[in-house]
């Protein structure tokens, strides 16, 4: 077994993600909101960031959601 320093360094020794494949779960997550509901052009104004903090709860978004049409 090596003892070797980049095998200690955990972020030198972890591959980066590839920008395709980000996009593309960035793509994903935006069609799961409109899928929610939420206004296509809501979504397309919002940054990756707010799209994951919607997402991390789908149940109240979905409620709000039946709030908002009723």
């Amino acid at each position: 077994m090596g003892t070797k320093h980049y095998l200690k360094v955990k972020a030198t020794a972890r591959p980066k993600k590839a920008g395709c494949a980000r996009r593309r779960r960035e793509k994903v997550h935006r069609q799961r909101l409109e899928a929610f509901g939420v206004d296509p052009k809501r979504v397309k104004r919002m940054t990756a960031e707010d799209v994951r903090t919607l997402l991390k709860r789908p149940a109240k978004l979905r409620k709000a959601q039946l709030l908002k049409k009723a």
